[in-house]
């Protein structure tokens, strides 16, 4: 086995090889003494938040394991499903309460994603194991996908640094981090979907007039700032679904193999 010293220019190369939007002087830098969620300002105030979330997703949490050990299959029993339902709810309070807490809108996208897939956006969508509903009309499927699409997009708003050089608590780089990684699983299973299902979006929604590649590019983007917010997985898939990137990466793989001999893995 070959082992290289890489250089910090090496690996800044490697890094805009797997985010084209890299940039070594904007890089992340998470701080835990910073505030966890920079919209509320008051410790004992989050806190309180903070720990009706907890329970909320404890909840989930709680059904996903009776499910687990009354061994089902195919069809979700109606505990699971009146969980996520009471959850949903629940945070529907939380966010009418306070509606600048991303955490809360992030999660509550999550709960969704659970009940209906990561295909909401396909009219007629396949049956996937994921989905807890599986028989959802068009007309819910546009209202659900607009308000699940709409939660990431608040969560990652509230949430995205403004400077130059970041700053964040662990907490919101977390937070963003989860918001881009579900949104570009939605739009990756969408893209895959397309060739032989219709896109179902609600005509308010920029993603309504999106071709095939539009999806892949945005859910590859997407990847590559869940990456770069902490979700080393997320990292990988935004090279796996950029099909430039991809055609760099091999291309550079193809040179340090001859560079340093076929001790390299392609």
């Amino acid at each position: 086995m070959a082992y290289l010293d890489l250089t910090q220019r090496d690996i800044n190369v490697l890094e805009k090889i797997k985010d084209p939007e890299y940039d070594p002087a904007l890089a992340i830098q998470v701080d835990p003494t910073l505030p966890k969620d920079p919209h509320i300002s008051d410790p004992t105030l989050y806190q309180s938040i903070s720990q009706r979330e907890r329970n909320i997703i404890l909840s989930l949490q709680n059904v996903e394991v009776q499910n687990l050990k009354a061994n089902t299959t195919r069809t979700a029993p109606s505990e699971v499903l009146e969980g996520y339902c009471k959850a949903v709810a629940s945070l529907d309070q939380l966010i009418q309460e306070y509606p600048q807490y991303a955490s809360a809108h992030n999660n509550r996208a999550q709960a969704r994603r659970r009940l209906y897939g990561d295909a909401v956006l396909i009219s007629d969508a396949p049956k996937l194991p994921q989905a807890l509903l599986q028989n959802v009309d068009d007309t819910e499927r546009i209202g659900v996908g607009k308000v699940l699409l709409e939660d990431l997009d608040r969560a990652i708003s509230l949430l995205t640094p403004t400077t130059r050089h970041p700053r964040l608590s662990p907490q919101v780089a977390k937070t963003l981090s989860n918001a881009h990684t579900q949104r570009a699983a939605i739009y990756l299973m969408t893209s895959k979907l397309m060739l032989t299902k219709s896109v179902l979006v609600d005509e308010e929604r920029p993603e309504a007039k999106w071709s095939k590649i539009e999806f892949e590019e945005h859910a590859s983007a997407d990847f590559a700032m869940g990456g770069r917010y902490g979700n080393n997985i997320a990292k990988g898939l935004a090279v796996s679904t950029n099909p430039t990137a991809k055609l760099c990466g091999q291309m550079v793989r193809e040179a340090m193999k001859k560079e340093y001999g076929p001790g390299i893995s392609p």
